[in-house]
């Protein structure tokens, strides 16, 4: 049976480091995004103006924690409910 609780703090923290280095990366050298978009995404969009604020970051960062949050919870759950 997997600790839900751990395996949740992982999540929080791994995906809070992958993020910041992101924001980081495009931050510092923004003609990462469309390669990125073409290659990793397998698509081109025109991204408009490049918004970086303390704001986006902090909102971004949020956004992806609850998602790999709810991912985790989500595996953890079905990794208990189905039994070996």
């Amino acid at each position: 049976m997997l600790n839900t609780t751990r395996a949740l703090t992982i999540a929080s923290l791994w995906i809070s480091v992958v993020y910041i280095i992101c924001f980081g990366g495009v931050a510092l050298l923004p003609g990462i995004r469309p390669w990125f978009m073409q290659y990793a995404l397998h698509t081109r969009a025109d991204l408009g103006t490049n918004i970086m604020t303390l704001g986006t970051f902090v909102t971004g960062l949020i956004i992806w924690n609850i998602l790999a949050l709810l991912a985790v919870w989500l595996f953890v759950l079905l990794s208990n409910y189905v039994k070996k």
